[in-house]
């Protein structure tokens, strides 16, 4: 099967299933797709992704699109290790970040801001604000089932979502003294190699 992810390095949603494809230990190649120059709202881009988003997989033709969808799709398809396992609370700590924390603080929210006069201190403060709400409960809910990762002693889906997250929250100094349970998953994830190869240092253009 032929693997081809669109993707940009930084982005949180891409970052996930660079994760989820390299935990499968599946071969793919990367299309970068440049956010911060427009490249996903080209004609060509949107031909194939009308919502003009980044990742999108195409899997022998077949366009998946959200990272959530994808995971699931490629858990499906290729099942080990699992990464949902079945259980709801690795759906629920996932959903958390992915739908929660994430859209309120991805690039396009954050353009907006910018077009509608929010300067750059104040953009950083909404950033850290959504980031640290959202952080404050997810480690209220991960403290009662985290194990070596985030919802227990192997890797699951949360972890895919955890660690872009981190990533991202230390990029804009979001303060993480209050989540030692994320913090210490996070570094147990990293210290994998299918999450060290997804980082967006080593995927940089």
């Amino acid at each position: 099967m032929t693997l081809t992810l669109y993707d940009y390095y930084r982005s949180s949603a891409s970052y996930r299933v660079r994760i989820a494809l390299n935990l499968k230990g599946l071969e793919y190649e990367r299309v970068p797709v440049n956010l911060l120059e427009g490249e996903q709202k080209d004609e060509a881009y949107r031909a194939r992704n009308p919502q003009g988003f980044v990742p999108m997989l195409e899997a022998d033709g077949e366009r998946l699109t959200q990272s959530l969808a994808i995971i699931a799709w490629l858990d499906a398809r290729f099942p080990d290790p699992p990464l949902r396992s079945g259980d709801p609370h690795v759906l629920a700590l996932a959903l958390a970040i992915a739908a929660d924390i994430h859209p309120l603080n991805n690039l396009r929210v954050l353009k907006h801001l910018a077009g509608l006069g929010v300067d750059q201190p104040a953009r950083d403060d909404w950033y850290r604000h959504w980031v640290s709400e959202g952080f404050a409960a997810l480690e209220a809910l991960a403290a009662a089932r985290a194990g070596r990762f985030l919802a227990g002693d192997a890797v699951t889906l949360a972890d895919a979502c955890l660690v872009p997250q981190m990533f991202n929250a230390r990029r804009f100094d979001v303060p993480l003294d209050a989540f030692p349970t994320l913090v210490a998953a996070d570094a147990a994830a990293c210290a994998l190699e299918p999450f060290a190869a997804a980082h967006p240092d080593r995927v940089a253009p």
